[in-house]
């Protein structure tokens, strides 16, 4: 009540409002009404044009737009410039990229000769630059995108700027690769061996596989845009190339550095086949582990040391050695101790009985013994060691060899004879323990060598096999970084380059291959009978045809023509050789070209740091050697592209991405598939089948090729690109969704 009564009051309280103020109020309230009808008209004419949902009439727009799917399809005829009068709304990669690959080539924009007298020199100079060969073998992967993604982009940067521009393609013939490829083919579609087949037919076999599948890498690098000179495109296995190859053989083996010679190779039982050094990986393990080994069902196990007595002459004592690989006892022919070791004095220049073999072996005395490692004495394998192998040639031991080309036990093995290799190595062990041999076996830090062709683990054997001198050759190479003549980039590689140069030993370059560069070599019989050892140098001859290695051996044997007959070596050459010689070899030396005149020595080689031996080095030897000059004046090595695990790509591993799955997109169903396809062993398949399911669990989506190579270019930043393919692509999608907006805020 209280409340009622002082509002009662403060209404009776206001004052009276006079007539001229009710008259402008009432003007105020005419003018709101009629702003609020006007808004009420406007709001119901835009209800009434809006259709009902039972209206049949379609809605009309003001202007129709186009949409990315009327449009991704480019209708441009091959070779004509695009038409850019209509565009796609949303960014469509392969609308944007489709038509100017062929107009390019049409124009001729990536050949030097492009609106230049090709006899007159550029006033802005020159750049050029061969690529780094693919194998044959299959397609290109996210490493090799990096590499012509880089190239790419330093070759129109150098055009850009007005000089001549020649960028080389070609395609390795990959001899290992290639022939194993084709081999497992031959076996999975007619159920043969190479040697069923003979050697021509084989190699018959193997050109119609490379013709039929060797196009694919040339199409992707035009997917990717390469700009380079098609028509200068080089295959290693051409007949320039061939030819090349024989002189630079030839040449080097008349100068002594490619000599013949007996000693330890790496041997792939697998491939049977001798690898390089380099191409020996170096498998750490701490102690036990199991290791798949081509041939064998159950793995085999590495990373022991076994320790076992071998009995005095006499029955007088005993002397324990110990090894990580117990087959080769079967191959000893002496065991070593320290000159100095009081322990073994008396014993230097005794003999122990084999236990196994009728064989007496010396106890010898050798510096190479450690006397503070294990028991100081050192079971000496010559044939199947390469420390061993010297200490054998020091003491004039015997060398036997106990395994065949494809690992098996020879005839010289007593009950062991016929057994794989590392059936024996369980085997021995046995027979070590019936009698009370055995005195030991503990877990063994070791590496196991690798041989990262065939993933079969590696034999050193000794084999007759031609080998390039290459310490005055790295010498020069040495120099020539350290005078500046030739850059290597980033600095921090020259360290690798010195240490490696300071430390090379001859490269062995024969393999036990039927596809290749056969070596031109022969060895000389004179009236039917062999002149020498097969195994010696002296006794062969080379020769860019058989007539000229005929007048060779008539010449060093002092004996007329028609008493000689030839054999040719059934060898092949390293691809890497062949390689070696592409800077000079693609402009056709030893022929004086008019191509080799203007366009080497080249500018720069762009490549993975990963093969900085196995090609860079030696295009660097045999460039001084056979042309007098370097290939190129400057080295760019970029990172590598590995998995999240820093794994290199690997086909076992499914870690590997053909770059146009990441421009065209990939369902993981068609990753899957695409394995089933390869020659990858059924448990190889379902390893890397798991591998795509954690890297791509929704396949790969269409990225593009202009997304992919910025992509890429950008990573090269880093010193490793240790990022998985998985990750890469998102990083791709994020630059697609970029250049969505920025296209997006253009102005029309």
């Amino acid at each position: 009540m209280a409340e009622e009564a002082s509002s009662v009051q403060n209404l009776e309280d206001a004052p009276v409002k006079t007539a001229k103020q009710l008259e402008k109020e009432a003007k105020k309230q005419a003018k709101l009404d009629k702003f609020n009808a006007k808004k009420k008209a406007e709001k119901d004419e835009k209800a009434a044009a809006i259709p009902s949902a039972t209206d049949k009439e379609p809605k009309k727009s003001k202007k129709p737009k186009s949409t990315a799917e009327e449009i991704i399809e480019d209708n441009t005829p091959p070779g004509m410039k695009k038409n850019l009068r209509t565009m796609p709304n949303a960014y469509n990669p392969k609308y944007v990229e489709s038509a100017w690959y062929e107009w390019w080539e049409k124009e001729g924009f990536f050949k030097p000769e492009y609106k230049r007298d090709y006899d007159k020199p550029n006033p802005k100079g020159q750049f050029v630059m061969v690529i780094p060969p693919p194998n044959v073998t299959g397609s290109l992967h996210l490493g090799h995108a990096l590499t012509n993604s880089i190239e790419d982009a330093i070759t129109r940067w150098h055009r850009m700027k007005g000089k001549t521009v020649l960028w080389v393609p070609g395609c390795d013939h990959a001899g290992i690769a290639t022939q194993v490829v084709v081999e497992k083919m031959l076996e999975r579609q007619e159920g043969k061996t190479r040697h069923e087949l003979g050697r021509e037919a084989f190699t018959k076999k193997v050109w119609e596989w490379k013709d039929k599948k060797g196009s694919r890498i040339y199409d992707q690098l035009k997917r990717l845009g390469s700009s380079v000179d098609w028509d200068r495109a080089c295959f290693t296995m051409d007949q320039k190339m061939c030819n090349a190859v024989t002189e630079a053989f030839v040449r080097l083996h008349k100068k002594g550095l490619i000599y013949r010679s007996k000693r330890l190779v790496n041997w792939s039982c697998s491939l049977k086949s001798a690898i390089s050094d380099l191409e020996v990986e170096k498998v750490e393990v701490t102690g036990r582990t199991l290791f798949s080994v081509p041939g064998y069902t159950e793995q085999v196990e590495f990373g022991v040391i076994v320790s076992f007595a071998y009995q005095l002459d006499g029955g007088s004592g005993e002397i324990v050695v110990a090894t990580t690989r117990v087959e080769t006892m079967l191959g000893d022919t002496a065991v070593a101790v320290h000159p100095k070791d009081e322990r073994y004095r008396h014993l230097i220049g005794k003999y122990i009985s084999h236990p196994f073999l009728d064989r007496k072996i010396p106890i010898v005395a050798d510096e190479m013994v450690d006397i503070n490692f294990g028991t100081g004495a050192v079971k000496i394998t010559p044939g199947h060691d390469q420390n061993d192998f010297e200490v054998g040639i020091r003491n004039k031991l015997d060398l036997i060899t106990i395994f065949d080309d494809n690992g098996i036990l020879t005839d010289n093995c007593g009950k062991f004879s016929g057994m794989k290799r590392f059936d024996a190595r369980k085997a021995v062990m046995i027979a070590l323990e019936e009698l009370k041999l055995l005195r030991d076996v503990k877990d063994n830090p070791m590496f196991v060598p690798i041989c990262s062709r065939s993933k079969d683990v590696v034999e050193p054997i000794l084999k007759p096999q031609w080998y390039v001198k290459c310490e005055g050759m790295a010498s020069k190479a040495s120099q020539a970084v350290k005078n500046g003549d030739l850059k290597i980039i980033p600095d921090m590689h020259k360290k690798t380059w010195f240490q490696w140069m300071e430390n090379i030993r001859d490269w062995c370059i024969s393999r036990q291959l039927w596809w290749g560069h056969r070596i031109p070599a022969y060895f000389v019989t004179i009236t039917g009978q062999p002149v020498g050892d097969k195994d010696d140098d002296k006794f062969w001859v080379s020769g860019r045809t058989m007539e000229e290695a005929k007048r060779s051996a008539a010449d060093k044997f002092k004996v007329t023509e028609d008493s000689i007959s030839l054999t040719q070596d059934e060898d092949v050459l390293d691809t890497w050789f062949s390689s070696a010689l592409f800077p000079f070899s693609v402009f056709g030396w030893p022929q004086k070209t008019k191509d080799l005149e203007l366009f080497y020595p080249g500018t720069l080689l762009e490549t993975g740091h990963d093969i900085i031996f196995f090609w860079v080095a030696r295009m660097v030897f045999f460039a001084q050697e056979l042309t007098e000059t370097l290939p190129f004046r400057e080295v760019y090595l970029h990172a590598m592209v590995r998995d999240a695990h820093g794994r290199k790509m690997s086909k076992s591993l499914g870690n590997v991405i053909d770059p146009i799955d990441v421009i065209d997109g990939i369902t993981l169903e068609k990753l899957h598939s695409m394995l089933e396809d390869s020659n990858l062993h059924p448990r190889e398949i379902e390893k890397a089948k798991k591998g795509q399911r954690e890297e791509y669990p929704e396949g790969i989506p269409e990225c593009g090729t202009d997304a992919l190579r910025f992509t890429l270019c950008d990573y090269t930043q880093q010193g490793l690109l240790n990022k998985t393919e998985a990750k890469l692509t998102n990083f791709i999608k994020e630059t697609v969704e970029k250049k969505k907006k920025d296209q997006d805020s253009l102005p029309i």
